[in-house]
């Protein structure tokens, strides 16, 4: 698959510029800077409603020389409180599962596809509530700009939503999971369970069954790595 062509005013300066990315679904525009600065102006993103009613932005985290990158959905309570993504009890499920499959948390980018917490109300609790069409495509011009900055030979999308930022809308995860596609020159991507899945499985033979597979594919990043060293 060829990876979807960016033009952007600030990132790209003319159309003869264009930027490449592994996105299957397009960008306008994508915030320039390193890191730090992308982390800083994010915290004031106005792009959608989501800010509205989450505590903070909760942007991607770690090193900016990373091999892979794994791409999640949006941050749920704990993340929206601490402020980093993958500290509650799917992050908690990802670790074992990364120790699992030999990966070093520290050296890989995690972040999400959108970076606010979106909730409904039930009663005093906060539900998670999936981010719209419109919400997503106003949040990916940071997770392109990560891309950029961070510049991955491997990119795992965890869960459809992220999934299908990659690949397109006709993306199944229960179909295609696993499956290693071309994401442009010397990029390979790939997408399995969201460990958010995996703990809402209804049976436990699901779970077992569901984790046993998201730690297979995390063995075959390490594999696609070492094969690309």
């Amino acid at each position: 698959m060829k990876a979807a062509t960016v033009v952007s005013g600030r990132a790209a300066g003319t159309a003869g510029n264009a930027r490449h990315l592994p996105l299957a679904k397009p960008v306008a525009e994508i915030p320039t800077g390193k890191l730090v600065t992308l982390r800083r102006k994010a915290k004031t993103c106005r792009a959608c409603p989501l800010w509205r009613n989450a505590t903070q932005t909760v942007f991607g985290e770690g090193p900016a020389s990373a091999k892979a990158m794994l791409i999640g959905e949006q941050p749920g309570l704990q993340e929206d409180q601490s402020g980093k993504p993958f500290v509650g009890p799917a992050g908690h499920l990802l670790d074992r599962a990364l120790d699992e499959a030999g990966l070093d948390r520290d050296t890989l980018y995690l972040t999400n596809t959108v970076k606010h917490f979106k909730y409904e109300m039930r009663g005093n609790t906060k539900l998670h509530k999936r981010a719209n069409a419109s919400e997503q495509a106003a949040c990916r011009m940071w997770l392109a700009a990560e891309l950029l900055r961070v510049q991955p030979r491997v990119v795992i999308g965890l869960g459809a939503m992220a999934a299908q930022t990659l690949f397109g809308d006709a993306f199944r995860i229960t179909r295609e999971r696993g499956q290693w596609r071309e994401l442009g020159e010397e990029v390979r991507g790939m997408a399995t369970w969201h460990p958010s899945a995996v703990l809402r499985m209804p049976k436990p033979d699901q779970r077992h069954q569901a984790y046993a597979e998201l730690v297979a594919d995390l063995r075959d990043v390490v594999a696609v790595l070492a094969d690309m060293a």
